[in-house]
């Protein structure tokens, strides 16, 4: 189940990352805009892909408690006065490349999860039997 929770978090992680990107790319022509990133990626990051690669909790990598997932993230802004797009510090290429990759990784995780969710209604039914 911590497993579960982690996957959970790095929805929301997802979920608050395309937000911000979505903002950064519609201001990309607002003057004196700062764009946002999130704070705490890479630890976010290995967390999961940690354990998504590993299948059994005796496999390395693998959540073996029972504590509850606290990974943290915060929006923070960008204060570099890279004037890339022109008006303010946005570069519209890294923040397309950031959402394509964010939509990988939402699907990516989704799909984990309904997994997770299939195996079980399939364990409480008798799987299939009957």
């Amino acid at each position: 189940m911590p497993n579960v929770k982690k996957l959970e978090s790095y929805l929301n992680f997802l979920t608050t990352r395309n937000k911000v990107i979505s903002e950064n790319i519609a201001n990309v022509g607002t003057k004196n805009y700062q764009r946002k990133d999130i704070a705490f990626k890479e630890l976010l990051e290995t967390e999961v892909n940690g354990l998504i690669k590993t299948s059994n909790s005796r496999h390395l990598g693998a959540a073996n408690n029972d504590t509850e997932s606290n990974l943290k993230f915060e929006v923070i802004v960008d204060k570099s006065s890279d004037n890339v797009s022109g008006v303010n510090n946005v570069d519209i290429e890294k923040e397309m490349a950031g959402l394509a990759e964010n939509t990988i990784n939402f699907k990516m995780t989704t799909r984990k999860l309904n997994n997770y969710y299939r195996t079980l209604r399939e364990v409480i039914k008798g799987g299939g039997e009957g």
